[in-house]
């Protein structure tokens, strides 16, 4: 495991589907650092939601940064500062503004930086506000800075994020990276930001030297938001509850969120050590 680096998804992979990592994970994280590997994650959530992953794990098991905002960001929770973040242009926020005039009911959380402006809200986005400790600025449209926005959420109903990811089909955009990263979540990010592009700038930033032979890059995740980090990987895992598109990029398949990925993974990579692989 020395020359290992794993990096997963938060929510439906690493975390269970209420919200917490199994004990089970802990101790093979634990094992798996003890025995030389890095570990860290790579998740769509904000400073603060993603926060609440970090603590959870321990300070002690991720001692790389974090890529946050799926891939729009590099965050290091021992420093708690950013050591890298993109924004969208100004093109970008004209695309988001013409997605909200179609569709003027949906939840809306810009972020920059650690702050989360909620220009609107609707029973899914007060569901979403409600997983961490969040205290977002509930303001008017106006009232947000125009400039770093590392992204915009949009939260509804997955019926709606249907019509969502419908009417952005029709209507493209060159300076924007969309990305539906849950049933009821669609998110605008920056051109060219995606998680595997986070985690290649998580690696320039940390200097892990993972280009060297003997050196592996593990990644797992669930939804279309990892997809582009389990095809840069040197291992991508999907979990048993992914989307059948993210089963079919990845080189492994094992269990469900529920059910202990991380101790199966490890389990994984250690039979195919000693297989030469």
């Amino acid at each position: 495991m020395k020359n290992t680096l794993l990096i997963t998804d938060a929510d439906g992979t690493l975390l269970t589907d209420d919200k917490t990592i199994l004990e089970c994970d802990k101790a093979a994280i634990d094992e798996f650092i003890k025995q030389g590997g890095l570990f860290t994650i790579a998740t769509g959530r904000g400073v603060t939601l993603a926060r609440t992953v970090v603590e959870e794990i321990g300070l002690d098991l991720i001692r790389l940064p974090c890529v946050i905002f799926n891939g729009a960001a590099v965050y290091d929770y021992h420093k708690e500062k950013f050591l890298w973040q993109c924004s969208l242009s100004e093109s970008g926020r004209e695309y988001f503004e013409k997605i909200i005039q179609r569709f003027p009911d949906i939840g809306v959380e810009i972020l920059i930086n650690d702050r989360i402006y909620v220009t609107n809200t609707n029973a899914e986005e007060e569901a979403h506000l409600s997983l961490g400790n969040i205290d977002p600025i509930r303001c008017d449209y106006s009232e947000v800075p125009k400039s770093g926005w590392i992204k915009v959420l949009l939260v509804d109903e997955p019926g709606k994020i249907d019509e969502l990811v419908e009417f952005a089909a029709k209507n493209p955009c060159d300076e924007v990276h969309l990305v539906r990263s849950a049933p009821m979540y669609f998110e605008v990010l920056p051109k060219g930001v995606n998680k595997g592009t986070g985690i290649k700038k998580l690696i320039e930033l940390t200097d892990c030297q993972l280009s060297t032979v003997n050196c592996k890059l593990v990644v797992a995740g669930d939804y279309m938001n990892d997809l582009e980090m389990i095809q840069a990987a040197d291992l991508g895992v999907a979990t048993g509850n992914a989307e059948q598109v993210v089963k079919d990029a990845a080189n492994l398949v094992v269990c469900d969120n529920n059910s202990g990925i991380i101790k199966e993974i490890l389990h994984e990579l250690s039979r195919l050590e000693k297989n030469g692989v």
